[in-house]
């Protein structure tokens, strides 16, 4: 699938993707990707969260590739049953570990637990040994019961613009490896 080909959904985690996380930088670059916006960026509620992604699925023309980074994952992965066939494939990064109380901020237990149902679409889950909001542990187990490859990413943070992914390339050329080996849905 070619970029041209898909609606890229651009889902962004807690206070949102700034302008030099890379979230933002492939939105800018990408022809067709899109952001879902949230009421409230600081104070998720999971409902409402939830709710902005499938009805930006349900908006899509084309098949939809999800792009979810941090607490986006968690929108994303609850949104899931409710999305029918539209979804191509999800790039998931740095999925927080939504069931840990010692987890800050306390918002992310709202989203918890996981859904562990495998997922109806192909799934990368790019995961850091360092990640403050979630252990590599975690994201292996997840990943394995959404049926999702995962790619270590060693020690690299959050992922995001605080740990130096502002630009990130690898992650560019992983997520053009992803997108060129999936299919439309039928």
């Amino acid at each position: 699938m070619k970029v041209s080909e898909a609606d890229i959904l651009i889902v962004p985690g807690y206070s949102n993707s700034g302008p030099d996380h890379w979230q933002s930088r492939w939105q800018s670059k990408l022809s067709t990707a899109r952001r879902v916006e949230q009421a409230e960026w600081a104070k998720p509620v999971r409902e409402d969260w939830v709710q902005r992604v499938i009805e930006d699925v349900a908006a899509a023309t084309k098949p939809v590739v999800i792009v979810a980074h941090s607490l986006g994952v968690a929108s994303a992965i609850h949104a899931v049953p409710h999305l029918g066939d539209k979804v191509a494939g999800a790039f998931l990064v740095a999925p927080p570990d939504v069931a840990n109380p010692d987890i800050r901020p306390k918002h992310f237990m709202s989203f918890g637990p996981y859904p562990r149902d495998p997922l109806p679409f192909p799934s990368l889950v790019v995961a850091s040994r360092n990640d403050p909001f979630g252990t590599y542990e975690h994201a292996d187990d997840i990943a394995a019961a959404w049926g999702s490859l995962l790619l270590d990413a060693g020690e690299s943070g959050h992922i995001n613009a605080e740990s130096g992914h502002g630009p990130w390339p690898e992650g560019t050329m992983v997520f053009a490896q992803f997108l060129s080996r999936l299919k439309a849905p039928a």
